[in-house]
Parts: structure tokens; C-alpha cells; sequence
């Protein structure tokens, strides 16, 4: 997927709200994950990611500074992220709970 004409979100734009799903994509290009939920705000915000399958089954939650993520929305107005982490980089970080 080419991301260099999404619109990235401003920061108002960086809430629970508009992140809650969105899918991840990794240093590959590949989805690897989704945004399960939000612990904080503004500049220290952490995100809860699921990795692995989707939809829950075999998944794991990771945490992720919001700085490790990169927002925007696709031509649809879909909300999506692009990290520099690859799937296994996340499957290898330790397991969250909340």
C-alpha cells in the first residue's frame, strides 16, 4: 500500500475515538496488527496493539508509544498507522495487560 498520499492526523485528531481498530502496517508493508485501546493522552500516550491474527483469535497485546506510530487516513477516510516495526520485532515484545 502506498502511504505517501494518506493525510496524516493532526493531534486533536489522535483520539480513542478515530485510533480504536485501526489496522497497523509494518516495516514489510504488511498488516500486523490493531489498535485495541488508548492508556493516557497527548505526548505520553501509550498504544495497546493486538499483533498477530486478527480479530482476537491468537493475538497478543503490545504497547507502543504513540511517537512508534505514524496516523493517517487513507483515500476512503479510513483511519490506519505505518510503523518501523515487523510483525515478528512486535510478537517478540512482552505480552500487556491492562
Amino acid at each position: 500500500m502506498d502511504h505517501s498520499q494518506h493525510t496524516p492526523l493532526s493531534s486533536g485528531e489522535l483520539t480513542p475515538e478515530n485510533l480504536q481498530g485501526a489496522t497497523i502496517y509494518g516495516a514489510d508493508d504488511a498488516a500486523v496488527g490493531q489498535v485495541s485501546h488508548l492508556h493516557g493522552s497527548g505526548a505520553a500516550c501509550q498504544v495497546v496493539v493486538e499483533v498477530g491474527r486478527f480479530l482476537g483469535l491468537a493475538s497478543k497485546p503490545v504497547v507502543l508509544g504513540l511517537g512508534q506510530l505514524e496516523f493517517m487516513r487513507d483515500a476512503k477516510g479510513e483511519v490506519h498507522a505505518v510503523t518501523s516495526w515487523t510483525r515478528q520485532q512486535l510478537e517478540d515484545m512482552p505480552e500487556h495487560s491492562d
